[in-house]
């Protein structure tokens, strides 16, 4: 299994980062996506990877962060690009839930990574909450300009974006969301994407999937993640986990390289 996206950086493994790993190992994960949220954290986030020969890396900044980083440069992104660990730009994108970066910093945020993910032909790593219809309106704008790969990661997203990123190629990432009692809406929309556009992810420490929600998540918990989309396909947990992992590998290629 690949767990395509962790926070491995995160104080909530401070203690116990080798540990947590060991038992992602035992549980089958054999590939891990170290994500970048802001890039005066990506020398550690690459160290993390460096480490670990199952380890890669991103580089990017959460639109949250968006404030912080307004003179991030394209050239910056893909001087980190260039890095043999680093295999994906990201994360970057909208979301106006909480509203901690105004709108047009996050916007210009996120035109900036298209930029560098068209460029180095790296996978676009994008979050986008509570933005829908801008974050649809901006990549189909983009995609004018020349194409890039994206994946909508964690996807919670409605129908009419999830449709508008497949007629872009896009592929989509599946957390333990998906298991979560009342996330009616979000297996309906994860039911209506082909499998081979659909990958998996921990998003760790955040949103563990049942049986473990509330807790602190880790990349172990992956395989339950894979349940959860083999409960919406009728498939076997076996059959989910080979099928998104040919699909992660697929889109991350610069892994095999």
């Amino acid at each position: 299994m690949f767990d395509t996206h962790v926070n491995l950086h995160a104080d909530a493994f401070a203690d116990d980062r080798e540990d947590v790993l060991a038992r992602a190992r035992e549980a089958g994960v054999t590939c891990f996506l170290a994500i970048c949220d802001r890039f005066d954290n990506y020398d550690t986030v690459r160290a993390i990877a460096e480490a670990n020969d199952d380890i890669w890396n991103t580089a990017g900044v959460h639109p949250h962060h968006a404030k912080d980083f307004t003179d991030l440069t394209v050239e910056e992104l893909l001087r980190a690009a260039s890095d043999p660990k680093t295999v994906a730009i990201g994360e970057t994108g909208l979301d106006f839930h909480y509203g901690y970066s105004a709108e047009a910093e996050q916007v210009d945020n996120f035109r900036r990574h298209i930029a560098a993910a068209r460029e180095t032909g790296l996978p676009l790593v994008v979050h986008t909450r509570e933005a829908d219809e801008l974050t649809a309106d901006i990549l189909e704008e983009e995609h004018k300009n020349g194409p890039f790969r994206i994946l909508l990661h964690c996807y919670t997203g409605g129908q009419t974006l999830a449709d508008r990123g497949l007629a872009l190629g896009a592929y989509f990432s599946v957390s333990g969301i998906l298991s979560f009692k009342n996330a009616h809406d979000v297996r309906a929309v994860i039911s209506t994407i082909p499998l081979e556009r659909v990958i998996l992810e921990t998003d760790c420490p955040y949103l563990a999937p049942v049986p473990y929600r509330g807790r602190r998540n880790e990349p172990s918990y992956l395989p339950f993640v894979a349940d959860a989309l083999a409960g919406v396909h009728g498939r076997s947990r076996e059959e989910i986990t080979s099928i998104c992992e040919d699909n992660a590998l697929t889109l991350f290629d610069k892994v095999n390289s």
